[in-house]
């Protein structure tokens, strides 16, 4: 018997929004711009909190990259060490540059799947697998079947 899912509710929220983008975006080139929207997004939003966070460290090192957390350490003068608060900053800092890096790899590898074009008859079965994995989780059925598996109803509890 296969293992249960597990009932966290960090696992559960996941579950659901795995389910609910299946559900949504049944195609392929659904999820390629599913896949793509919520990248740039990402980008987006990390690059803008990049910039302001550099933009505070003032005299344009925004447009310098930011030295490493000891580097700054290093270059501070002398008698006058970092605030911890700097050094936090600091690490932030060269996190999010470190995830926008990575966010290019991952993009310049997405390009590959938008080439990458299927025929109607293709997209039917995409669209038939979806319903399979991600069955409406508001099914009448659906519900019944998670009570009497799960042991964890879907609607809150309604005890007389």
């Amino acid at each position: 018997m296969p293992e249960e899912p597990c009932q966290c509710p960090d696992c559960q929220r996941f579950y659901r929004e795995h389910d609910r983008l299946i559900r949504e975006n049944p195609t392929l080139r659904q999820q390629q711009e599913l896949n793509w929207a919520a990248l740039q997004s990402f980008r987006t939003l990390a690059g803008r909190v990049l910039e302001e966070l550099q933009k505070t460290q003032g005299d344009g090192e925004a447009e310098a990259p930011s030295p490493p957390p000891t580097a700054a350490a290093a270059s501070a003068p002398v008698g006058e060490a970092p605030s911890p608060e700097e050094e936090s900053q600091q690490q932030a800092i060269a996190d999010l540059e470190n995830i926008n890096a990575h966010l290019f790899s991952i993009e310049a590898l997405m390009e590959r799947i938008f080439d990458v074009r299927v025929p109607e008859d293709v997209e039917q079965k995409f669209r038939e697998v979806a319903g399979e994995l991600a069955p409406d989780p508001l099914n009448a059925d659906r519900l019944r079947l998670n009570r009497l598996l799960h042991q964890t109803p879907d609607l809150p509890d309604h005890r007389p």
